[in-house]
């Protein structure tokens, strides 16, 4: 993947894929974008905006494609669905996605596209894993964002409780990009110092920790009734989990991976700490749970894999 010539096709031109199409060109990554949406004129307007930053940042060709430009694509980023409307779950648009996920997937591989999946589009553990069925691609090239966002989400609150940068706590959010997740505080360091032990010395209680954990878990909702819609966050996600890709960085980071075992799991997508390269996803990081975690995080898993078997039930009805 560490080559001279990148190509990115960006499936979905909505708020989120048009924010991580701007991340990419000002983050200089990738040689050409091609933007894909069922909406044609909106990936011209936005190709031709775009490519007006390159004076200032990097040279790059961008511009309105299909899916047979994938045919020699390194990465397929999936952001298209019907967004997360007011009052919605993400588990509330499963039924709607999958299906607009299947009229996707299929025509990326008849392109002979044999590079990497990356989804974004929710909820997004399910359409990951239905991703990589519908493609038959091995596990390692389909990744999801997973708790990307959420990682951040919880970083950036910790950080101003403590008064730290976001990028120097390693702390995670767990299991489903949804209702399910959780914070792994027990795991949790600061300059391999445990932080719950830091939080005690700061006087903040574990109840402190327990509403950290509970309005990250609900940021996005309270993103939605403002603006409608959450994109800055996961569209940097998104840019973050490509750079690893493209540059070979062996970068630990918070996306929706396939288990083998890990954690008791298997057959499922789900957010952990995984090293991702330029073949995908390297390997994944199993944190060690205390048993309270194990059960939330088998938990999360049931719940996905009973909505996935569900809609993809459905779907095949």
């Amino acid at each position: 993947m560490s080559k001279s010539h990148q190509k990115v096709v960006l499936v979905g031109d909505g708020a989120v894929g048009s924010a991580y199409a701007f991340a990419m060109m000002q983050q200089g990554l990738a040689e050409e974008l091609v933007i894909v949406d069922v909406i044609k004129e909106r990936t011209h307007g936005d190709a031709l905006d775009l490519e007006d930053a390159q004076a200032f940042t990097s040279p790059k060709t961008v511009y309105s494609g299909e899916y047979s430009d994938a045919k020699d694509a390194d990465l397929v980023v999936i952001t298209a669905g019907a967004p997360q409307k007011p009052g919605e779950t993400r588990l509330d648009l499963v039924d709607k996605n999958l299906k607009i996920l299947s009229s996707i997937v299929k025509p990326i591989v008849d392109s002979g596209f044999n590079g990497i999946f990356l989804v974004a589009a929710n909820p997004v553990d399910i359409l990951t894993y239905a991703t990589w069925k519908f493609s038959g691609f091995p596990k390692n090239r389909v990744i999801g964002s997973g708790t990307s966002l959420d990682t951040s989400r919880l970083r950036v609150a910790l950080g101003k409780k403590l008064n730290l940068d976001p990028r120097s706590i390693d702390a995670y959010i767990l299991g489903e990009h949804g209702d399910t997740e959780f914070a792994a505080y027990d795991e949790a360091t600061i300059g391999s110092k445990p932080l719950r032990q830091i939080a005690k010395e700061k006087g903040i209680t574990d109840a402190d920790l327990d509403e950290i954990e509970d309005q990250t878990m609900h940021k996005a909702y309270e993103i939605i009734n403002a603006k409608g819609a959450t994109y800055y966050g996961v569209a940097t996600s998104l840019m973050r989990i490509t750079r690893a890709i493209f540059r070979d960085e062996n970068a630990i980071l918070p996306v929706g991976a396939a288990l083998n075992g890990e954690y008791g799991l298997d057959d499922i997508f789900i957010g952990t700490p995984g090293i991702i390269n330029a073949t995908g996803l390297a390997g994944v990081i199993e944190v060690p749970l205390s048993e309270a975690e194990q059960a939330k995080m088998k938990a999360s898993a049931d719940t996905l894999k009973k909505v996935t078997k569900d809609g993809l039930a459905a779907l095949n009805g």
